[in-house]
């Protein structure tokens, strides 16, 4: 065979090597092009191009089945039989797997599984890169400095396992980021989205926007640490709400060891989170935010299990209009708790029944802080999900409608979900890119929320 077989030869070339009991195969081509840009002037760009195979063997024993996983980039046909060997190896001198289950079977196979993979390329930024040049011209003429970088990637991955499963999924991800700044650099601000193929975002409003955020910033105020009414942009309350997704473990809950442990035994499902009718829900087939229908777990961990590489993952209200409806589980940990089977998709959206824009929502405060984003965000306590974390790029201060300044940052200390318990308004549902977590999950569609007294514990002097 050639060197540089096609994906799903190498699938199937390594399943035929196999002499373990199970094995799963996943095959991840990938291809990246990117822009970077620093004071109005392009500086670099490029593409890439790779091959992850991901090989995961099953032994079963007389105390249970044992997995051993391997993966290696840049892998060829001659690279197969050690790397499946090694599989093999890992799994005999594994223990007995906890999450072990009988692999997926069953699964009808993909058409397009032996096409060839997707491919992105610097075409994609045929519409963008002309029109970030006329943002270049205009941000200079009006005293203002862009910087940022503009990233798309395309991921094909070929899932084949021993039981027959032959899957195959195109995954895009753009994404870009925008700072403006002023030439003293004393003022920034920054903005963000994401973006399947780069026709769907605008430079030139993008830098209209943080133009007139550039220009609030010229009048300083500078304000303590204390409790204040805060509008969350939609940026914003998908870095916390992404994050009450992946504490979400069905298994941790039901062991007391999260927010969604019920004192005295048991889970929350059931109760209700927040007054307002909030939707929370991942869906696969979303328009825009697609992502795999199916399980592809490179590892063990959580609530994810390479046992369940291939399962269907159907669309999931995880809070249904305020009430906790499903906490993510695996087959093993669903078992486990009574649970019903719920495997986290690559996607969040907030539904809040419509809702005001966000300018909206600044013309009717009367006194209160309007953020921009944040960032370094860590857990504090997992029993009641209190993060702290800081803000960045512009907090300003809105007073009878309009914002009239910048404020100083501050360090916060709040719970997503205690949040959602004192939100008082949500506002319309957008597509956006979270600050914090964008290198991992950008697929997320969420809205503005008002909070009465969200908690600035501390004044941060950072920019």
């Amino acid at each position: 065979m050639s060197p540089v077989s096609k994906p799903h030869e190498i699938v199937e070339r390594a399943l035929d090597l196999s002499t373990a009991d199970g094995c799963v195969v996943i095959a991840d081509e990938h291809s990246s092009a990117n822009l970077r840009w620093a004071g109005n002037t392009l500086t670099t760009n490029g593409v890439t191009r790779g091959r992850t195979l991901t090989v995961i063997a099953t032994v079963d024993g007389t105390q249970g089945a044992a997995s051993g996983v391997v993966s290696r980039s840049a892998v060829t046909v001659a690279d197969l039989e050690p790397l499946v060997r090694a599989a093999e190896a890992a799994a005999r001198a594994a223990g007995p797997a906890e999450d072990a289950q009988p692999l997926v079977r069953g699964v009808p196979v993909a058409g397009d599984f032996t096409d060839a993979p997707a491919e992105t390329s610097s075409a994609v930024f045929a519409d963008f890169a002309p029109a970030l040049g006329e943002s270049f011209a205009r941000a200079r003429s009006g005293g203002r400095e862009l910087y940022g970088f503009a990233n798309h990637e395309l991921t094909s991955t070929y899932l084949g396992t021993s039981t027959g499963v032959r899957l195959r999924h195109d995954q895009p991800n753009g994404t870009l980021e925008l700072n403006a700044k002023s030439p003293d650099r004393s003022r920034s601000a920054w903005s963000g989205r994401s973006t399947r193929d780069f026709k769907d975002v605008d430079p030139a409003a993008l830098d209209a926007e943080l133009a007139t955020r550039l220009g609030w910033a010229r009048r300083r105020i500078d304000l303590p640490a204390g409790r204040y009414e805060t509008l969350l942009p939609p940026t914003a309350v998908a870095d916390l709400l992404i994050y009450q997704l992946w504490s979400s473990s069905g298994r941790d809950a039901v062991e007391g060891r999260t927010v969604f442990s019920r004192p005295g035994g048991g889970t929350r499902v059931g109760e209700r989170l927040s007054e307002l009718p909030l939707t929370l829900r991942s869906d696969p087939d979303e328009p825009g935010l697609e992502c795999a229908p199916f399980v592809i777990a490179h590892s063990s961990g959580g609530d994810a299990s390479v046992f369940d590489n291939g399962l269907a993952v159907p669309a999931t209200e995880w809070v249904r209009d305020g009430t906790l409806e499903r906490l993510t589980t695996t087959r093993h940990s669903a078992r486990l708790t009574g649970l019903p089977v719920s495997p986290a998709a690559d996607n969040l959206i907030v539904d809040a029944g419509g809702g005001r824009s966000l300018e909206e929502m600044v013309a009717s405060t009367g006194r209160g802080l309007l953020l921009t984003c944040l960032w370094y965000i860590r857990e504090v306590d997992p029993a009641t999900l209190l993060l702290t974390g800081l803000t960045r790029d512009g907090v300003y201060l809105v007073e009878n409608g309009e914002v009239t300044g910048e404020v100083n940052n501050f360090r916060f200390n709040e719970s997503p979900v205690d949040l959602l318990s004192r939100a008082q308004e949500a506002g319309r549902t957008e597509k956006t890119l979270p600050r914090e977590w964008g290198d991992w999950f950008t697929r997320a569609a969420m809205p503005a929320l008002r909070v009465p007294d969200f908690n600035m514990s501390s004044v941060s002097r950072g920019v």
